[in-house]
């Protein structure tokens, strides 16, 4: 959109729209966002930390409105500011669903979220067994290491988590 051309007053509207947009994103509101998507907003919207439409509907366990925003071309991969990707962020919170749309999406699975920390180091430091598994029959690799040379397996020993998710590193 040409911001040029919008009067002051425009100006503040759109912003207003997009502010809408970004909390719908994150309270599930598909509908009402899915039909400001056809009305011209832009997809791949961030908010002031850089955070995307998807990442916000898939941080915030809106699997219908991630699975609508994926549809229109949402960049699955699409990083805030901090270099987190939306898989990094569901994979920190456990949630099978999301991992498992955005890898059907074409999520880097082994996408460094920042550090070279991997989805699968997210999983493993906080203890999600069936996440971490799911990656791992995806193709995440659990031999890569976060700049300081730690391994996803060393995250869950460090956390405690090691104890419920060993033997799947063992295989």
């Amino acid at each position: 959109m040409d911001t040029q051309a919008l009067t002051k007053e425009e100006e503040k509207r759109y912003t207003e729209l997009q502010l809408m947009a970004v909390d719908m994103a994150r309270c599930g509101d598909t509908a009402e966002l899915e039909k400001m998507l056809i009305a011209g907003l832009p997809i791949n919207l961030c908010d002031t930390k850089g955070n995307s439409l998807l990442m916000l509907a898939a941080y915030n366990d809106q699997a219908e409105t991630a699975s609508m925003l994926l549809k229109h071309g949402a960049e699955v991969d699409r990083r805030n500011d901090h270099g987190q990707t939306p898989l990094g962020g569901v994979a920190f919170k456990g949630n099978m669903a999301l991992v498992s749309l955005l890898l059907e999406a074409g999520a880097d699975i082994n996408a460094d979220n920042g550090g070279g920390k991997t989805p699968l180091m997210f999983a493993a430091m906080f203890g999600h067994r069936e996440v971490v598994e799911h990656l791992l029959e995806q193709g995440a690799d659990p031999d890569s290491q976060t700049l300081l040379g730690i391994s996803a397996q060393s995250l869950a020993k460090f956390t405690g988590a090691f104890r419920s998710l060993g033997s799947l590193f063992s295989k």
